[in-house]
């Protein structure tokens, strides 16, 4: 058996800012989210997992500050979800049943390198 080591899944979607989604579809988002995030921390697998807002700032190597959010190919980084596998394998099987896909989104699974200090 492998060693459980540690990824972070990147979820990513178009952003449809002329789209304001009912209370009805806001609700079966949020159970959605809610059974894939619970199924993930039922197994134990879950570290941690954040939505970002759509508010933001991007500061350049030249020190200058621009407002708002990095869109490229025409998605931005809604969130992201740190999970434990034994493999990149096993945690990208985990992303599958993720929400986002079903919106048309797209998860990247990253490994983590930890920081030394």
């Amino acid at each position: 058996m492998n060693k459980e080591q540690i990824f972070m899944m990147l979820f990513r979607f178009k952003p449809d800012f002329s789209h304001r989604p009912s209370e009805q579809e806001l609700a079966k988002m949020k159970e959605q989210w809610g059974s894939f995030i619970g199924n993930i921390a039922i197994s134990e697998k879950l570290v941690s997992t954040y939505r970002l807002g759509f508010e933001g700032k991007s500061i350049q190597s030249d020190l200058s500050v621009t407002d708002g959010v990095l869109i490229a190919e025409e998605k931005m980084i809604s969130g992201n979800m740190v999970v434990k596998a034994n493999s990149l394998e096993e945690a990208s099987e985990l992303a599958k049943d993720c929400p986002i896909l079903k919106m048309g989104g797209t998860i990247e699974v990253r490994t983590i390198t930890p920081m030394e200090p």
